[in-house]
């Protein structure tokens, strides 16, 4: 269910306009993709408040356009000040049944893989990935399970199983996540080798003691 925040029309445009806007609390915003754009501004506090309880920022919503009703939209952009992390600008986008959305949306582990637990390394390659869906399938993140992963094992953007409706845009064959050797057992590795290769072969072994 999309959480409805208000939202009110506004006139004035020009950048100090919209500056004065700001330091009033509240975030320009247009709404598109309907039958006309509409220039709108929302609360920042509420606004903020809500992306601080989502992991990704491109998730639905409802507008309560002050004079228009509620319109359901997709964050489709958002726009922070460099320095202070002020929200300064948002797009919407307006959204039917039919509309194909394209979001980027976190990546996010399951499970232990059992090449940690016999001391390997879990990295993760690639934290976010694109897809496609509509509305009614977006999800707020994609979920991949690791369980299974050995040493020397990966994860692919092929080998993640997609909720239905969502279409990853990403190449297959991405590497999202790999199970490696720990450092430590790199190096075991390299000094045994190293022994193996110093060591002397069995038959000049037992020439030098016959001499």
């Amino acid at each position: 269910m999309a959480t409805t925040i208000e939202a009110t029309l506004r006139q004035r445009t020009g950048s100090g306009a919209l500056n004065a806007m700001r330091r009033e609390g509240y975030v320009p915003s247009v709404i598109y993709g309907a039958t006309e754009n509409k220039n709108i501004k929302v609360h920042s506090k509420t606004f903020r408040d809500h992306l601080n309880t989502k992991p990704s920022s491109q998730v639905l919503i409802d507008l309560d356009v002050e004079g228009h009703g509620a319109q359901q939209v997709f964050i489709q952009d958002i726009q922070f000040d460099a320095i202070s992390g002020e929200i300064l600008h948002a797009d919407f986008l307006a959204v039917k049944e039919d509309t194909v959305l394209t979001a980027k949306l976190p990546i996010k582990l399951i499970g232990e893989p059992a090449g940690v637990k016999a001391g390997g390394l879990l990295e993760q390659l690639v934290h976010s990935t694109k897809i496609k869906s509509l509305p009614k399938n977006l999800p707020l993140q994609i979920e991949a399970s690791v369980e299974s992963l050995e040493v020397a094992d990966n994860l692919t953007i092929g080998g993640i199983s997609f909720p239905e409706g969502v279409t990853p845009v990403l190449d297959s064959r991405v590497l999202v996540a790999l199970v490696a050797k720990t450092r430590a057992a790199v190096s075991e590795d390299v000094a045994e080798e190293v022994t193996e290769q110093d060591a002397p072969a069995p038959d000049a072994e037992a020439a030098e003691k016959s001499e």
